[in-house]
């Protein structure tokens, strides 16, 4: 922790316009907004934003501070409420003693041994849908966007389910996308109505709420009577880990609500965000035919022309996950991380006041031009061990930082390894046209706007 100087002096402020303050510019385009900031100030900034008073920061130093060193004075934003309107009180949302505890039952569902078991699986999925590209001709052009929304929604369904239930998920993807609108405009929003209200927009979302958790609840039942038929019947899934995960000082598991809220924030987290950094990844290769060929022959030389990825193989698919890496600086799926102060502190010699608002943006110090030389460019080199080691650990943070890091890191990264490798070993990846361009649209998560079209090309 800082020891705290003895000053009153505040952050500088951003001159914004009268009565919003920097509303209108934020929500215009809050990307280039935050990238204005970081050319303008040195450490950090104070914005008045839906009429709050939020400091930015912008150094790697001061991200690590908050998220890491003094992490216990800084809880989740007001931001957070709006997503646990729908994802409940599960790790995302969850502060304090509740959180660690919760932590604790979750971690072992993604421990290393429990990825090897769900490799294969990842890579039945992909084959899947290299299957049904292998089914058209040639120069096909596919919605990516579509394309990998569904692959990675049949990868968490198994992951966290195993057994046959992805007729009944496929069902709810629309309603996943309502949810996500709606959280979206929430934020932005500076009056929204209370959902008691029957709105157009406040029906569609509770109504897609309701589908949502009338299908997880039921397969969380179903599950439980049949632990009550068969004590001994076990499922080599997340749900069956969360099932029977028990608290060592008090034996005590958790209840159907918490389980139903651990599972709801792993589904969305778990699909949402994957297929946006698969979107992005699969649009960047298409930029980078060299980038594309050199994954390719990797991925050849470690697993051959016939055989996929294991557990053990992606550990020497470098180059793949030094790919991945990359996508992630440019395209984080988590593009701002919101906390609030509970007592008074300090960072840079400011003062920061309690109950105020801190905001960490990855998208800006992936950018940031004292980390990284030519930050716009796209080159996987930057993360070869070597290069690693000579930046400051909190310049890259797209999972975030500190103990509430996502706790579902590593599953993403060997799920990006695994999808990449085998369609980029099997299909060429091209633009619709020379020098298509893709928009970021920053909503909950960064995504690409509108739908992503690409051509696929079977390269055997």
């Amino acid at each position: 922790m800082q020891t705290l100087p003895h000053t009153s002096q505040v952050a500088p402020s951003h001159k914004g316009l009268p009565l919003v303050g920097n509303t209108w510019h934020f929500v215009r385009d809050p990307l280039g907004f935050l990238l204005d900031l970081q050319g303008q100030y040195e450490r950090l900034v104070r914005v008045n934003v839906l009429g709050r008073d939020i400091t930015v920061l912008l150094t790697a130093e001061d991200a690590k501070y908050v998220l890491q060193e003094n992490n216990r004075n800084y809880h989740k934003s007001e931001a957070y409420k709006i997503l646990a309107i729908f994802l409940g009180n599960g790790l995302l949302n969850s502060e304090g003693d509740f959180w660690r505890r919760q932590r604790k039952l979750a971690q072992p569902a993604f421990y290393k041994q429990r990825l090897a078991l769900m490799t294969d699986m990842m890579v039945h999925e992909t084959q899947v849908l290299l299957a049904e590209w292998k089914k058209h001709d040639h120069n096909l052009a596919r919605d990516i966007t579509a394309d990998m929304l569904s692959l990675t929604l049949n990868i968490v369904t198994k992951a966290l389910f195993s057994t046959d239930v992805g007729d009944r998920v496929a069902g709810i993807s629309g309603a996943l996308n309502d949810i996500m609108h709606y959280s979206d405009n929430a934020l932005k929003s500076f009056i929204n109505i209370p959902l008691k209200y029957p709105t157009p927009g406040n029906l569609r979302y509770l109504n897609a709420v309701k589908k949502v958790e009338g299908l997880i609840y039921d397969i969380i039942n179903t599950r439980r009577s049949e632990s009550a038929r068969n004590p001994d019947a076990r499922y080599d899934d997340l749900l069956d880990m969360l099932l029977h995960a028990r608290d060592e000082e008090t034996g005590e598991g958790m209840s159907d609500k918490q389980v139903r809220d651990e599972v709801t924030t792993i589904f969305m987290a778990g699909h949402e965000t994957t297929a946006n950094a698969l979107s992005w990844a699969l649009y960047v290769l298409a930029q980078h035919p060299k980038v594309q060929k050199r994954l390719r022959e990797e991925v050849v030389r470690v697993v051959g022309n016939e055989g996929v990825p294991t557990f053990e193989s992606a550990r020497q698919l470098g180059y793949t996950l030094q790919v991945v890496q990359e996508v992630m600086r440019l395209y984080p799926p988590a593009w701002m991380v919101g906390r609030r102060t509970l007592t008074p502190d300090y960072i840079g010699g400011y003062v920061i006041k309690p109950d105020s608002y801190v905001l960490v943006s990855p998208y800006v110090l992936h950018r940031h031009p004292d980390y990284w030389q030519e930050p716009e460019v796209f080159n996987p080199d930057r993360f070869a061990p070597e290069a690693v080691k000579e930046r400051p650990t909190y310049a890259y943070i797209p999972f975030g930082g500190g103990p509430r890091m996502c706790i579902g890191n590593n599953f993403a990264l060997l799920e990006m390894q695994v999808v990449l490798a085998l369609l980029v070993r099997d299909f060429d990846i091209q633009l619709l046209y020379p020098g298509q361009r893709v928009e970021s649209e920053p909503m909950v998560t960064l995504r690409p706007k509108a739908s992503l079209r690409l051509k696929v090309r079977g390269v055997r």
